[in-house]
């Protein structure tokens, strides 16, 4: 996956197309990933024991990979991979080149 954790990156579709926001956990599995401030929902808790309150309360959501795109200085694209010269990998932007 090209998108990992700490990333920020840009919704590019659904109901919260052109936020932005940091990437607080990957789902490699599913492909999904848990995005900071985008796709929240509203979740009716039922108090569980003396010390935690019930009550309607707001959730992050994981959204689709796919719906998201890499921010790297204010440009947002598809993500590819570049070798230097001693053969490290590294992400870049393939648009621009700028890297991740």
């Amino acid at each position: 996956m090209k998108i990992k954790k700490g990333d920020t990156v840009k919704i590019i579709s659904g109901k919260d197309n052109g936020k932005e926001g940091k990437v607080l956990q990957v789902i490699p599995a599913k492909k999904l990933v848990l995005v900071e401030g985008v796709n929240i929902v509203k979740k009716h808790q039922k108090p569980q024991g003396q010390t935690m309150q019930g009550g309607v309360i707001d959730k992050s959501m994981p959204i689709d990979i796919s719906n998201v795109s890499l921010v790297v200085k204010k440009n947002s694209g598809r993500v590819s991979y570049k070798f230097d010269k001693n053969g490290n990998k590294f992400r870049v932007l393939s648009k621009t080149g700028d890297e991740a």
